[in-house]
């Protein structure tokens, strides 16, 4: 294995005080960035590094909301139709129902494709997005 670089751990305080006004604009411009909490962001601005700014789009926001809510109705759909192709493999005396059964594996197999492909396009979008 390569040698990891240690990071020199962090002993100095700076106590700065914002008033209540400073603070909410503080806040705000940090949850613009892409840092991942205060003190980095704190830090990249007094050093001068780069700070990553998120540019939203509310029609991408609100497609990604519609798009997470549809992948939970289809991962629900999909539970309850196994939980019945399940319950209906235990009424194998009846041959009409395995019969039914059986033609319907491969519908059962297709949705939960479609679903799986869905899901993954979805974090595929939710990905590319909360890097942007």
């Amino acid at each position: 294995m390569a040698d990891k670089k240690k990071k020199e751990a962090r002993t100095k305080w700076v106590n700065t005080r914002f008033n209540a006004t400073e603070y909410e604009a503080l806040i705000k411009l940090f949850r613009q960035t892409t840092c991942r909490d205060l003190g980095q962001y704190i830090r990249n601005v007094t050093l001068e590094k780069p700070v990553s700014v998120r540019y939203r789009n509310q029609s991408v926001d609100d497609f990604l909301a519609d798009m997470v809510s549809l992948r939970r109705e289809l991962n629900a759909i999909g539970n309850n139709f196994n939980q019945a192709v399940h319950r209906l493999h235990t009424l194998s005396f009846v041959p009409e129902i395995q019969h039914w059964v059986m033609m319907n594996e491969q519908d059962k197999t297709e949705i939960f494709r479609q679903i799986e492909a869905i899901s993954n396009r979805i974090n595929q979008l939710y990905s590319i997005w909360s890097q942007g």
